[in-house]
């Protein structure tokens, strides 16, 4: 074939080959909505099974409550490790072996790695069973995805719904009353307790405004044209429920971390918001979040979908008071510097924070008396595991994340930003094993003890 022609060949293939690609794109484009919910539908239950094994492999997921130590209302905490080893590891062995035999030998628990999102290819927000059923009930808007319903046993997670503490009310204790609030009944709870400004900053926080899968677009996950998602939804009652996403702000979409929602008790203390964006005020927060992480940072989305711009001088202001009047829970063993009293705490209790501002090296970060710095560090976990790809997920380096508060922290499982640990003693052997401590295991079970009465 001559010169010319080969080229004119080679034109004429890509021509065609690019016209094919739109056309593809295109009828992708086209899809419609009866036929995305049936295609999604059908592949759901090929991903539940698939994070279900993962889990299963991961952590022993059986109820096993304290009998000592319970949440804010009631709620029994989860006793004892959850992580599983390897065949043959211990934990004490484990300790032993420096990062470098750990990574080699492929012998990190995977409990341990980055937990992915409940389908993290879908990614977005997915609600627990219990705040989607009392939602519908109190207000009609039904947060169920036709496409995946959330991973995590209620038995880890925090209890619903949470009790409510104000800064400015201490002397009223649990405001909540054992209620979710919602735009149905927050008038009623706060109207006399509440200035004006704070009342329209709650009322705020309660509405629903268009999220990336909640919204009236045909590309939505709910079955129905949608109102959306409000702040309270994933931080219900102020607190946390444990609803989970994947951050915006990371790509491509495998590095993406899967969200563990913070409390927002103690708001009022803490100078850096979002795990690591490292924004510098609530306001801050409260305003980018729902521009940019209820669309996943795409801004083309956020227009199609129906982004509600926050007024900062006033709508931002008033929703970032209300959050700043969200106090901890009360911790009576604990004196005004945050340390233990002797005439009420126990034995180990004192031994665990003899731990925790010694051999645990814990408040070397997280500093009384609400038990953070403030600032952010970067763990180097990828030091004990070769690069893999989990259900989706990417575990490699995550770099540094913000001091989150440790006061009132048993109310909030599951742990790290990820929501990787279940169990605040999966927790301490974690940094036993990061921060390479080799606590024995009385040490670790003091330590532990102590958390409890933070």
């Amino acid at each position: 074939m001559p010169a010319r022609s080969r080229i004119q060949w080679a034109f004429a293939t890509l021509s065609l080959t690019a016209v094919v690609g739109l056309a593809l794109t295109a009828w992708a484009e086209e899809e419609d909505f009866p036929s995305l919910v049936k295609r999604l539908q059908t592949e759901k239950p090929k991903f539940a099974a698939r994070q279900q094994a993962l889990l299963a492999e991961r952590y022993d997921l059986a109820d096993r409550p304290s009998k000592e130590t319970v949440m804010s209302r009631g709620k029994p905490v989860q006793e004892g490790v959850r992580v599983k080893l390897p065949a043959g590891m211990t934990w004490e062995k484990l300790a032993g072996m420096t990062p470098e035999e750990i990574k080699d030998k492929s012998v990190w628990p995977a409990g341990f790695l980055p937990l992915p999102h409940p389908h993290h290819e879908a990614g977005g927000m997915i609600f627990p069973k219990f705040l989607i059923e009392e939602t519908k009930k109190q207000t009609d808007r039904d947060l169920t995805r036709f496409d995946l319903d959330f991973d995590l046993p209620d038995h880890f997670l925090p209890e619903f719904p949470a009790a409510i503490y104000l800064t400015t009310r201490p002397d009223l204790g649990d405001v909540s009353k054992g209620k979710l609030v919602t735009l149905t009944n927050f008038n009623e709870m706060f109207k006399d307790i509440l200035n004006p400004k704070q009342l329209e900053g709650l009322r705020l926080l309660v509405t629903p405004f268009p999220q990336q899968q909640f919204n009236a677009t045909e590309d939505r996950r709910s079955l129905k044209a949608h109102q959306g998602a409000a702040c309270f939804d994933c931080h219900a009652n102020g607190h946390t429920n444990a609803s989970t996403h994947t951050v915006g702000d990371i790509r491509p979409n495998e590095h993406r971390h899967r969200i563990d929602t913070p409390t927002l008790r103690g708001v009022n203390v803490q100078r850096l918001f979002g795990s690591q964006r490292a924004l510098k005020t609530v306001e801050d927060f409260t305003e980018f979040e729902q521009r940019a992480a209820y669309f996943d940072g795409i801004p083309a989305d956020a227009a199609r979908k129906g982004t509600n711009v926050l007024e900062r001088g006033s709508q931002v202001h008033f929703m970032a008071e209300f959050q700043a009047l969200l106090d901890f829970p009360p911790a009576p063993k604990l004196n005004v510097f945050g340390k233990l009293n002797p005439a009420k705490a126990t034995e180990n209790e004192l031994r665990g924070q003899e731990i925790f501002f010694g051999k645990g090296q814990c408040a070397t970060c997280h500093t009384p008396p609400y038990y953070t710095d403030n600032l952010m560090h970067n763990l180097k976990v990828e030091r004990f595991f070769k690069e893999i790809t989990v259900n989706g997920r990417k575990a490699s380096a995550d770099g540094p994340i913000k001091t989150f508060p440790l006061r009132g922290i048993k109310d909030s499982p599951p742990y790290l930003h990820d929501d990787r640990l279940m169990t605040l003693d999966d927790t301490v052997e974690f940094f036993n094993l990061v921060l390479e401590l080799k606590l024995s295991a009385q040490e670790k079970k003091d330590l532990v003890a102590f958390l409890r009465a933070l």
